[in-house]
């Protein structure tokens, strides 16, 4: 039992003794001593360890069609993911969503077919984005 006693011990020291070699104490510089020199790198060059400077994200494009959607037969459109329809870009204020047109011209309608004819609708009739647009 002492062997295993002694064992012990043993290793409890050394793993002390390596432990606090660890910690050397370096030498103090007084107050006013010169610090040793440090190494400085030509002006303009980065050290290796610097992070590349910031730059602004990218913008994302707008996307030209939906994921759940599908877009307005012929006529060129882009989808607005924030009114959550297809812009017509050949007609002024008229939309596009699930085989419905929309249109704003001092009050919403809709039709089947971009040219009409439009029935009179409020903003309760429009997808929600687009009765938030012109309430």
């Amino acid at each position: 039992m002492s062997a295993i006693v002694r064992f012990t011990f043993k290793s409890s020291l050394l793993g002390l003794v390596l432990g606090l070699s660890a910690c050397a104490v370096q030498p103090r510089h007084e107050q006013g001593s010169a610090l040793p020199p440090m190494h400085t790198l030509p002006s303009g060059t980065p050290p290796a360890s610097a992070p590349a400077p910031m730059t602004a994200p990218a913008a994302k494009p707008m996307p030209r069609t939906s994921v759940s959607f599908a877009p307005p037969p012929g006529g060129a459109s882009h989808w607005d993911p924030k009114l959550g329809v297809y812009v017509l870009e050949d007609q002024a204020d008229t939309y596009y969503r699930q085989r419905t047109y929309y249109h704003w011209a001092n009050g919403w309608s809709w039709s089947t077919s971009p040219q009409g004819p439009w029935q009179s609708t409020d903003a309760t009739g429009v997808p929600p984005g687009l009765g938030r647009l012109h309430p």
